[in-house]
C-alpha cells in the first residue's frame, strides 16, 4: 500500500500563454490554474504527461503583491475573464512579456521598440458577445450567459461586467422573458451586437414563435430599447423581428471620419475603444501618403483599409470572404473612398508567389490575419518588396514565425513591436509590429 502522499507546494516562476502559473517539479514543468509569479502555492495535480504536469492551485501559501480581489462575482464559476485576480497593470505587463518571449524563442528576433501598451477600460468594453441559454428543467428556470469554467453548463449569472452596463442589465430580465416563451428549451443562444447607439439581439430559435412567444418579444424590446433579430436556421436567416425598421449597425473611426456598416453575423473587433486606438497605431507606423499604393491583406470589411485611403494612398484590399468583400466596397463608397480602395476577394492562406505578384507592387503592406497568421502569404513575397509593413496579429506565436521570416529570409528589420489589450482580464494577446527594408 502507498503511503500517502501530501499535495505538493510549488514556486511559482512565471505565467504561460494561457494565463496559468508556470512551476518545475522533480525536472518537469508544472502549469498551474489560479497562480500567480512570485507565489508559493498548494496545488493539486489534475493531468500528468511525460513532459509536463497541469494542476490547480487550491492554497495560496504566500501572495503576489499584484494578487488583486476579483470584481465579478462570478469570477472562478463563469469561463471568462480568468485573469481578474492578477492586477490590471500586472496583466498587460504579463502579455507583454508573452509578446517578447514569443518572438525570441521562436521566430529568433527582437524588437528595436517596445511600444507603449494599446489599452482602454478594464470593464464594460465587450460590444460583441455569444451568450447561452439553457432551460434547467430541475431548476424550473433558464440560465443566460456564459459557460462555466471548463464544462459545457451555463454559468448561473446575474451580470455580466465585461458586457456594456446596459446589456449586462438585462441578462436577469432576458432570463425571464425566455423562461416564460413557449420555446424555451428550443433557444440555445442570444448573439450581442452593439453599433452607435443600436443594441441588436439576436435569438437562435429552433422552432417558431408562438403568437403569444411574439408578443412577448415584443414587449420586452420595447421596454429595454433593444432590437431582437431571429434566427431560425444559419447565419443567413438572420431576419429583424422588432422593431420592424432600424437604423441598421454601425461603428466610427472619427479621428479619420469613417463610418462603417457591418452585420451581426460579419467580424468586427470586440472593443470599440481600442480598435480606434489600435487603427491610430497602426496608420501612425505605416504612414501612407498620397501617390502610394499600399495592400490591406486580411482587410474584412475595411477597418484599414479606409483609414489608409483616408490618408491619401491608393489601397489594395484582399479578403477571402466575398460577403465581406461586399461590405469593403459598400463602406468604400458610404465614406466617398471608391476612387481610392480597391477590393479583390482571395484565398490568401493559398497565396503562391505568382498569385500575389499578380496584385502589382505595393510601397507598403498592411497584414491583418486571423489566428493562423500569414505563413503562405509570407513565404510567397519577392522582389520588389514593399518598404514598409505593419503586422496586425491575434496571436503571438504566428506573429512571431512570420516575423522570423520577415527577417531572416526577407531581409526585414523588427523596428518595433507592442501589445493591445483588446480582451482586458483574459490571457489573449492582440499586436502589433513595424517591420521595415531598405530598397
Amino acid at each position: 500500500m502507498r503511503e500517502f502522499e501530501p499535495p505538493p507546494v510549488l514556486e511559482i516562476e512565471s505565467l504561460d500563454h494561457e494565463g496559468k502559473g508556470v512551476a518545475h517539479r522533480d525536472g518537469k514543468v508544472v502549469f498551474v490554474e489560479g497562480a500567480l509569479p512570485g507565489e508559493l502555492a498548494r496545488v493539486r495535480l489534475t493531468r500528468t504527461r511525460n513532459s509536463f504536469d497541469v494542476a490547480i492551485a487550491d492554497e495560496i501559501l504566500r501572495e503576489s503583491s499584484q494578487r488583486v480581489k476579483p470584481s465579478c462575482p462570478h469570477f472562478g464559476v463563469c469561463g471568462g475573464c480568468t485573469m481578474q485576480h492578477f492586477h490590471p497593470a500586472a496583466q498587460v505587463a504579463a502579455k507583454q512579456r508573452v509578446l517578447e518571449d514569443c518572438l525570441e524563442r521562436i521566430g529568433g528576433v527582437r524588437a528595436d521598440e517596445l511600444y507603449p501598451v494599446i489599452q482602454g477600460p478594464d470593464w464594460h468594453y465587450r460590444d460583441r458577445a455569444r451568450l447561452s441559454v439553457r432551460h434547467v428543467q430541475k431548476k424550473g428556470s433558464v440560465l443566460v450567459g456564459f459557460h462555466e469554467r471548463k464544462s459545457s453548463y451555463v454559468a448561473e449569472m446575474g451580470e455580466c461586467r465585461i458586457l456594456p452596463e446596459r446589456i449586462s442589465a438585462l441578462i436577469l430580465p432576458l432570463r425571464e422573458l425566455i423562461d416564460g416563451l413557449s420555446i424555451r428549451a428550443r433557444l440555445p443562444q442570444i448573439e450581442l451586437a452593439a453599433g452607435e447607439g443600436v443594441d441588436l439581439l439576436v435569438f437562435r430559435i429552433l422552432q417558431p414563435l408562438t403568437t403569444a412567444d411574439e408578443a412577448r418579444v415584443r414587449a420586452f424590446a420595447d421596454c429595454h430599447g433593444v432590437y431582437i433579430a431571429l434566427q431560425p436556421k444559419g447565419p443567413d436567416t438572420i431576419r429583424l423581428f422588432h422593431p420592424e425598421t432600424w437604423p441598421g449597425l454601425t461603428y466610427e473611426l472619427p479621428e479619420f471620419g469613417i463610418r462603417f456598416e457591418f452585420s451581426a453575423t460579419e467580424f468586427t473587433q470586440v472593443n470599440a475603444g481600442v480598435n480606434r486606438m489600435l487603427v491610430r497605431r497602426a496608420m501612425s507606423l505605416l504612414a501612407p501618403r498620397s501617390g502610394e499604393r499600399i495592400a490591406d491583406l486580411f482587410c474584412g470589411l475595411g477597418n484599414f483599409s479606409l483609414p489608409i485611403a483616408r490618408l491619401g494612398a491608393m489601397v489594395v484590399g484582399v479578403e477571402g470572404s466575398d460577403a465581406l468583400v461586399r461590405r469593403a466596397r459598400r463602406n468604400a463608397e458610404l465614406n466617398g473612398l471608391q476612387d481610392r480602395a480597391e477590393f479583390r476577394v482571395a484565398d490568401l492562406f493559398q497565396v503562391t508567389p505568382e498569385s500575389l505578384a499578380a496584385l502589382g507592387p505595393f510601397d507598403a503592406m498592411l497584414i491583418d490575419p486571423p489566428r493562423d497568421g500569414a505563413i503562405a502569404l509570407v513565404k510567397a513575397m519577392q522582389p520588389p518588396y514593399p518598404s514598409r509593413i505593419v503586422y496586425v496579429s491575434c496571436s503571438p506565436s504566428t506573429l512571431a514565425r512570420d516575423a522570423g521570416m520577415l527577417v531572416n529570409v526577407h531581409g526585414y528589420r523588427l523596428e518595433g513591436a507592442g501589445v493591445a489589450n483588446m480582451f482586458p482580464h483574459t490571457a489573449h494577446v492582440e499586436s502589433i509590429a513595424y517591420f521595415s527594408r531598405d530598397p
